[in-house]
């Protein structure tokens, strides 16, 4: 693919065609990418520091080769790992500062899988998380992620302030 090929794919979203969708996309509520993913999640079991889901592999999210696709995979390693921060009483989850999965199996439109969450450690600047993804039906593990988190840091006076020393909440 030539270079000029390759700017159309990225700027077009992975079509040839002129994006005839850009007003709606860009019509879409905040926050869209997270329901759009997590839609039909259930969770089954929540304890501190761990998290158990089920999610049944939805059309929408299957790569070219119809199977669970790699980034939804990793946004998932993200959002579900955030959440399972929450469990153990963190009052905001921070910003990503690694995320890492390895693709181990695939995942096929309409298959139920498993997600399991689970908090490595949580300190004062940084968690640690591990989610694991298995086929329901036969335990047979798809893939594993762990994600860091820098979480925000609490002065004296309860301010939170971010990585850059921003005022990011105050505790009440």
């Amino acid at each position: 693919m030539d270079l000029e090929s390759v700017r159309r794919y990225l700027e077009k979203g992975g079509g040839e065609e002129e994006d005839r969708n850009a007003s709606t996309i860009n019509g879409l509520p905040l926050r869209f990418f997270e329901r759009f993913i997590m839609q039909d999640l259930r969770v089954d079991l929540i304890e501190p520091g761990r998290l158990i889901c089920t999610f049944k592999v939805p059309q929408r999210l299957l790569n070219t080769g119809n199977f669970l696709h790699g980034g939804a995979t990793a946004t998932l390693v993200d959002l579900v790992g955030s959440a399972v921060i929450f469990s153990v009483g963190a009052p905001a989850t921070g910003v990503s500062v690694e995320i890492n999965v390895s693709y181990l199996d695939a995942a096929y439109a309409d298959e139920e899988i498993e997600i399991e969450a689970r908090v490595l450690r949580v300190g004062k600047a940084i968690g640690v998380v591990s989610v694991e993804f298995r086929k329901k039906e036969t335990g047979k593990i798809i893939a594993q992620g762990r994600h860091t988190k820098y979480l925000p840091v609490a002065n004296k006076c309860g301010t939170s302030f971010d990585q850059n020393g921003c005022n990011w909440r105050h505790q009440q």
